[in-house]
């Protein structure tokens, strides 16, 4: 799995599904992503959201899917609101049960994960040796708390950076 390359914009922003455009530094970061992976794949899953579907198409590494459950959380009528925007009392509910509490028109915690698990659990049936995730933090994170058997309320305990690169062996 990938997390897609930096944003040019984003900081102190909640950008959930909202397409943001690739920061500069986008080539430069998909030639360093190039020389860490282990090609070939058998096919390559990716978000519908642009910043993954650029980075999926600039590595270049087998067919590419899109694929929705890849998506990152939706944060509803919060979409592309700098945080400190955000209600107060909402965001205060949301941040004290992030598991089950869910943001103005979009989704909970539990609602990513159960996606993310039921397209993990598609895959798992299926014959692949090799597929690469182009997706974000949010389904990085559920996929690592699903194989790792960790709760949800501690997800966000695990780091993940743009560029970054996870291995699973399932």
């Amino acid at each position: 799995m990938i997390r897609h390359t930096r944003l040019a914009d984003g900081l102190n922003r909640c950008y959930g599904q909202t397409e943001m455009p690739v920061a500069e530094s986008f080539k430069d970061d998909t030639a360093q992503l190039k020389k860490l992976l282990q090609p070939p794949y058998d096919v390559v899953y990716c978000s519908p959201l642009q910043r993954c579907q650029l980075l999926a198409k600039e590595l270049n590494l087998g067919e590419i899917r899109i694929e929705p459950a890849l998506k990152e959380i939706s944060f509803g009528s919060w979409e592309n609101q700098y945080w400190d925007d955000i209600d107060r009392n909402q965001l205060d509910k949301w941040c004290n049960d992030f598991v089950n509490e869910t943001p103005p028109g979009g989704e909970n915690l539990r609602d990513l994960y159960s996606r993310v698990v039921d397209f993990i659990t598609y895959l798992q049936a299926e014959e692949y040796k090799k597929v690469l995730l182009v997706t974000h933090a949010g389904v990085i994170r559920c996929i690592h708390a699903y194989f790792n058997n960790t709760a949800l309320e501690k997800i966000f305990d695990i780091p993940v950076n743009f560029n970054e690169i996870f291995v699973y062996n399932i």
